[in-house]
């Protein structure tokens, strides 16, 4: 179970002065794990960015072979102060996150270390501006997306869960969580078969998806729509990318307060420890190897989709 460590969590980030120093400092305890903690100044204020290492025992940070898996955390802010006053909905993806490595660290010094190494990152601001979106409005963020993509997608991820609220639209209409396609290398792939199996496992129900299109794995700043940010990571990785959407039946503006439910953080922290255990000891797969070689060789490579597009490159 995750949710003592999302209670913990939530407490921990469900203030005005929070800081990512708040964050590490829950970890202390935990003599495993290393954080790290930056601050980053942008055009819309600064946040804190966090960067959490579990070690594996066998890990490559400790000179083994076992996989690296990556869990990022995705949001624009955790509050809107002063517009709004509390936690706001679109901080469940950096809970979630946070959580998973809360619970992952507690396990370490219980005796159930990983196989791999798990990087965890997000970042952590009490204050983000919103942004006008239909069809309700998104949290938006003190540092551009570019950003982000630097300090939470590490070259050390060898595949990645992306965690991130995914309320305020009409496509998905589950109270809970759903998992995306696998995103590569400009390429939506077909659903895992093992994070389907996985999500069964942890929800006690039929798994849910929900739908990609290839505006949501373009980078932002193009003037296509995005659902949101959750794909956002692919844009700076090879290793597969796939989205942990935490969902409501009803629309939900990420700016909304009191719209966050912990039982439904605390089923994607333990969805993505779940998901960690298998991946790091080599038993899970974001996708099928060979599939993807041909697929390439058919049809080309589609890394054009991570990059602004051609008529940009072609002005600068």
């Amino acid at each position: 179970m995750a949710l003592l460590q999302t209670l913990k969590m939530y407490e921990a980030v469900d203030n005005a002065y929070t800081s990512g120093e708040a964050v590490a400092e829950l970890f202390k305890p935990y003599s495993w794990v290393e954080v790290q903690v930056t601050r980053v100044h942008g055009v819309k204020g600064f946040t804190d960015f966090v960067k959490i290492l579990i070690p594996g025992t066998e890990g490559k940070s400790q000179g083994g072979s076992a996989p690296t898996f990556g869990i990022v955390g995705r949001l624009g802010g955790l509050g809107a102060r002063p517009q709004r006053i509390g936690l706001v909905s679109d901080g469940d993806g950096a809970i979630a996150a946070l959580s998973a490595a809360l619970k992952l660290a507690d396990m370490s010094v219980k005796g159930d270390r990983l196989k791999g190494d798990v990087y965890i990152t997000t970042h952590v601001c009490p204050d983000a501006p919103t942004l006008p979106h239909e069809p309700v409005d998104f949290m938006d963020s003190p540092v551009d997306i570019a950003t982000m993509n630097d300090y939470e997608v590490l070259d050390e991820m060898e595949a990645i869960l992306s965690i991130d609220t995914t309320k305020g639209n009409r496509v998905i209409n589950h109270k809970g969580i759903a998992i995306s396609p696998t995103v590569k290398e400009g390429y939506i792939l077909r659903v895992s078969d093992d994070l389907l199996r996985i999500m069964e496992m942890t929800t006690g129900q039929l798994p849910v998806t929900f739908p990609v299109t290839m505006q949501d794995i373009t980078p932002y700043g193009n003037d296509l729509y995005h659902i949101n940010s959750i794909l956002q990571p692919c844009v700076k990785t090879d290793a597969p990318v796939v989205g942990v959407a935490i969902t409501t039946q009803s629309t939900v503006p990420g700016c909304g307060t009191g719209a966050s439910h912990e039982v439904d953080i605390a089923l994607a922290a333990r969805y993505a420890v779940e998901v960690a255990k298998e991946f790091t000891n080599g038993i899970c797969s974001f996708y099928n190897k060979k599939e993807f070689d041909h697929i390439e060789k058919l049809y080309g490579s589609m890394r054009v989709l991570q990059t602004p597009g051609l008529a940009v490159s072609a002005k600068s």
